[in-house]
C-alpha cells in the first residue's frame, strides 16, 4: 500500500442538499483501500471537510469514467442519485466527459446529461417493488411500508405531515428492521401533494441519520406513489433542504423504466485536503 500524499486536491459539491467530497483519482493518487478508513474523518463536520459521502473518479475502459462512492461512515454504496449528478458535472467541467456521458457504478452503467448547473441522470430500472409491508416497530406499534430498490434499497412510508415525523428515531428502526436484513434499507417519509408533487424526508444508510435530500429515495418514493396510483410522471419531490428534485419515469404493464432524476449540482468550493484533516 502506497503512502498517501501530504495533500489531496478536491472539489466540494452539493446536489439538492446532499454534499460530497469529489477527488479526481484517474492518475491513482490514492487507492480505495487507503481512502476508505479515512472517509469518516474527512466527512466529519466541524473537525474536517464534512460531507454525506466521498466520490473517487477513476478511469474506465467501458465508459467515460468509473466512480467509487463511499458513505460518510466509510461503507461503499452501489449508487447515489444526487452524488451521480455531482460527479457528472465535475467530470464535464474537468474535461473528463462530454455533456452527455456514461459512467460505471456498482449498480450498473449510468447515463447523464449536464446543462449548466442542472444535471439529469438515467438510473437503473427499479426492482423488488413490494407494496403493503407491515413493520412491527418498538412496542406494539405497526407501520405500513413499501419497498423498492432503485440502485440501493429503500423503504417508503406515507405520512400526513413529514415535518412532524421523528425521522432519526423511526428511520433507524426501519433501516435496521429484520424485514430488510441483512443489507438494511433507507427510510423515506413522504406526503403526496398532487399528481406531480410530493414532500420527502429521508434517513440514509451509511450516514446513519437524516440527510437534507436523497436522490434514489426520491425516485423510490415517486415509483411507489405511482404504483399506488397517486402520482404521474414527472414528479417533483421537495426535500428537507427545500430544494426540489424531478423524477421522470415510464410505466408499462406495471413495470417501471426510463427512470430519470433531474436537479441541481452546485460547486461549493475547491482546494486541497491537508494531511492534518485525517491524521
Amino acid at each position: 500500500m502506497t503512502r498517501l500524499p501530504d495533500s489531496i486536491p478536491f472539489w466540494k459539491m452539493s446536489g439538492a442538499g446532499n454534499d460530497f467530497i469529489i477527488i479526481d483519482n484517474r492518475a491513482g493518487l490514492v487507492s480505495a483501500d487507503e481512502i476508505r478508513p479515512l472517509v469518516p474523518r474527512l466527512c466529519a463536520p466541524r473537525v474536517s471537510l464534512g460531507a454525506d459521502g466521498l466520490i473517487l473518479i477513476e478511469p474506465s475502459d467501458r465508459a467515460d469514467f468509473k466512480w467509487r462512492f463511499f458513505n460518510a461512515d466509510g461503507s461503499e454504496a452501489e449508487m447515489c442519485g444526487n452524488g451521480a449528478r455531482c460527479a457528472a458535472r465535475f467530470a464535464h467541467l474537468n474535461g473528463i466527459a462530454p455533456a452527455r456521458m456514461t459512467f460505471e457504478t456498482i449498480a450498473g452503467p449510468i447515463r447523464a446529461e449536464v446543462a449548466g448547473a442542472r444535471v439529469r441522470v438515467r438510473l437503473t430500472d427499479p426492482r423488488g417493488l413490494t407494496l403493503g409491508i407491515r413493520l412491527q416497530m418498538n412496542g406494539d406499534a405497526e407501520v405500513a411500508a413499501h419497498f423498492v430498490n432503485t440502485g440501493v434499497p429503500h423503504a417508503v412510508v406515507f405520512v400526513d405531515n413529514p415535518d412532524s415525523v421523528d425521522v432519526p428515531g423511526m428511520g433507524r428502526v426501519i433501516r435496521f428492521h429484520p424485514e430488510f436484513a441483512p443489507a438494511g434499507a433507507n427510510a423515506n417519509f413522504v406526503r403526496v401533494d398532487g399528481r406531480h408533487a410530493m414532500r420527502i424526508r429521508t434517513y440514509e444508510r451509511g450516514v446513519e441519520g437524516e440527510t437534507l435530500a436523497c436522490g434514489t429515495g426520491s425516485v423510490a418514493s415517486a415509483v411507489v406513489a405511482a404504483a399506488r396510483g397517486l402520482v404521474d410522471s414527472p414528479v417533483t419531490l421537495t426535500a428537507r433542504s427545500g430544494i426540489g428534485l424531478s423524477v421522470h419515469f415510464a410505466r408499462s404493464n406495471g413495470t417501471f423504466g426510463d427512470i430519470d432524476l433531474e436537479g441541481d449540482a452546485r460547486i461549493v468550493c475547491k482546494g486541497e485536503i491537508m494531511r492534518e484533516a485525517w491524521e
